[in-house]
């Protein structure tokens, strides 16, 4: 009787245990959807589809892509940690999105200014793709308004500074983006 008693137990949590087993259906705004009610992941992970848009055909998949971090547009050698931060996430998804993208904090040779991140001026990203071998650099810059904040996000052409790629947005200047504007 004991036996019955364990089989209808089992034959109950078994629906259970295949359900938590099921693999979940993956969202468009992924794992930080639960976590973040804000639109910052969202925004750079949309400005980041469209760039891989705008770079169909355009790119080749055995070299690599350089993301250079997102500057002030008022101080070009000056970012934040929303610079340095849109540049990673924009990363991610743009490698998420299949491309090859060399990550230059594990680089030596590359020009990194304490507490800035990965700062690359025109004239300096000629030698990097160069040395690196890389097709397109990532590029972008911030400008604030008391309560906005405008990126510009571009894929340039190292050898001709031809842009292939570009989009524009705005992000709500709410207090997560303002923390992350603190110098």
């Amino acid at each position: 009787m004991q036996m019955t008693s364990l089989v209808r137990a089992g034959m109950l949590a078994l629906p259970l245990l295949l359900a938590a087993c099921s693999s979940t259906p993956k969202n468009d705004e992924g794992n930080y959807a639960t976590i973040s009610p804000n639109q910052f992941i969202n925004a750079n992970y949309k400005a980041a589809d469209t760039l891989l848009q705008q770079l169909s055909g355009k790119l080749v998949a055995d070299k690599p892509l350089i993301v250079a971090t997102v500057v002030n547009i008022d101080a070009l050698e000056q970012t934040t940690t929303l610079g340095r931060l849109v540049s990673e996430q924009v990363s991610t998804r743009m490698a998420q999105g299949g491309l090859s993208m060399l990550e230059m904090k594990l680089r030596n040779s590359v020009y990194l200014k304490r507490n800035q991140g990965e700062l690359m001026l025109t004239r300096e990203i000629g030698e990097v793709a160069t040395s690196h071998n890389a097709q397109a650099i990532v590029v972008g810059s911030y400008a604030e308004t008391s309560d906005m904040v405008f990126i510009n996000i571009k894929v340039i052409q190292p050898n001709t500074n031809f842009v292939l790629a570009g989009t524009d947005y705005v992000l709500a200047k709410e207090a997560i983006v303002r923390s992350m504007l603190q110098r």
